[in-house]
C-alpha cells in the first residue's frame, strides 16, 4: 500500500486508481527491501531543511522519529546516507544523490496526477492555498465566487501566511499553491522546484489623515516629523518602506509597528499616523483619508507559486485563472495626485 504521507499528496484520480490495485510500499532490489517512499520523502526533506529537527517541525514529528525512519532507510539501502558532523547530521554524496532522485519521484507523481486530472476534463477536489493578507482581502472573495460559478467541484482551503512561511509549506506539501510578493529593490524569491506565475503589479501609495497637521504634506521631507505606522522592520514591506524613506532623506518616526494594513489605515483615518498602503485595498478601505501616489511611482509585484510537477493540474490552472479575473475587477486608481519630491 502507499504510505499515508504520500497518499495525502494525491487527490481524486490517483487515489481511485491506487485503491483498485496493489502498489508496493517497498521496492526490492538485489533481494533486499529498499526505497520506502515515506522514508525517501524524509530524506529529501533533510536535504532541503538541513537538520532533523527542522524536518520534524515541518511534518509534526519528533526528531527521534525522523532519525529512526532515516536510519531504517540506510539499513535498507545498505549504503551510508548521512554522517555525524559535530552536533549535526550531513548527507553523504550517496545520500544527496538519493535525495535528488526522491525529489524527481515526487515531481513525477504530481505530474502523473495532473495528467489524470486532465482526463476528467474539469477542476475538482480540494486546493490548499496560502496567501499573505492583502490578496486575502482584495482578491480571494472574488476568486472564490468565480470558481463557485465555473468550477463548483473545486473547493479551496485558504490560510493566511507570510511569503517565507507559505513557501516552506508549499515545499513541504502542506499547500498546493501560494501567493507571494516582491518589492522594488528587494531580492526576487524563486525557489528550486517551483513554478512561478505573475499575477499583477500593485502601486504603493501614501495615505494621510483627511485633516490635521499632516494632511497637506507636499513632500516626504515634509513628513520627517510625522508619526508613521509601518510594517515590522524585518518584513519585506517594512524593509522597503524604511529604505524608500531613507533614500528620500527621511528617518521615519515609527510610532506604530504592525503588519496589518487595515490597522495602519485606521490609525491614519483617526489622525494618529501616516502610512504606506498597497493599491489593491485602496478603493474599498481608504475612505476618510487622503491618498497620494509616491514619487517614482513604486509598485510591488504579486505572483503565485506552485510545485513544478503540479503546474498543469486543472485545479491549479482554474485557480490562477480565477485570480486573474478577480484582479481585473479591481477599481482603477484614477485621479490620484502625486506627492512632490
Amino acid at each position: 500500500m502507499v504510505t499515508l504521507l504520500l497518499w495525502s499528496l494525491l487527490s481524486g484520480p490517483v487515489q481511485r486508481m491506487l485503491s483498485t490495485c496493489t502498489v508496493k510500499q517497498n521496492f526490492t532490489i538485489g533481494g533486499g527491501a529498499v526505497l520506502n517512499l515515506h522514508r525517501l520523502f524524509l530524506l529529501h526533506e533533510l536535504r532541503r531543511l538541513e537538520t532533523m529537527s527542522a524536518v520534524a517541525r515541518a511534518h509534526s514529528m519528533s526528531p527521534s522519529a525522523v532519525s529512526q525512519q532515516l536510519s531504517h532507510l540506510e539499513r535498507e539501502t545498505k549504503v551510508t546516507l548521512f554522517q555525524q558532523a559535530g552536533r549535526r547530521v550531513v548527507l553523504t554524496d550517496a545520500g544527496v544523490q538519493l535525495a535528488r532522485r526522491a525529489e524527481e519521484m515526487l515531481g513525477l507523481l504530481e505530474a502523473a496526477e495532473a495528467e489524470l486530472a486532465h482526463a476528467q476534463s474539469d477542476a475538482g477536489g480540494l486546493l490548499r492555498v496560502a496567501s499573505f493578507q492583502t490578496p486575502m482581502i482584495a482578491l480571494a472573495p472574488a476568486a472564490v465566487s468565480v470558481l463557485a460559478q465555473h468550477h463548483p467541484a473545486l473547493h479551496l482551503e485558504m490560510a493566511q501566511q507570510e511569503v517565507e512561511e507559505a513557501y516552506e509549506g508549499l515545499l513541504a506539501h502542506r499547500y498546493d499553491v501560494i501567493l507571494g510578493e516582491d518589492y522594488p529593490g528587494g531580492q526576487q524569491v524563486v525557489r528550486r522546484g517551483t513554478d512561478r506565475e505573475a499575477l499583477l503589479r500593485d502601486p504603493l501609495l501614501l495615505v494621510l489623515p483627511a485633516s490635521g497637521p499632516w494632511a497637506e504634506a507636499r513632500s516626504l521631507v515634509g513628513l520627517a516629523e510625522a508619526p508613521w505606522a509601518l510594517d515590522p522592520p524585518g518584513s519585506r514591506t517594512g524593509i522597503w518602506a524604511r529604505t524608500y524613506l531613507r533614500s528620500a532623506g527621511v528617518e521615519p518616526q515609527v510610532r506604530f509597528t504592525t503588519p496589518d494594513p487595515l490597522l495602519q489605515v485606521h490609525l491614519v483615518r483617526s489622525g494618529h499616523a501616516v502610512a504606506f498602503v498597497p493599491g489593491i485595498i485602496a478603493s474599498e478601505h481608504l475612505g476618510g483619508t487622503r491618498v497620494l501616489r509616491l514619487p517614482a511611482d513604486p509598485h510591488r509585484s504579486l505572483y503565485t507559486a506552485a510545485r513544478s510537477g503540479a503546474a498543469q493540474h486543472p485545479s491549479l490552472l482554474a485557480f490562477r485563472s480565477a485570480l486573474l479575473e478577480a484582479a481585473g475587477t479591481l477599481t482603477a486608481l484614477t485621479g490620484l495626485a502625486t506627492l512632490g519630491t
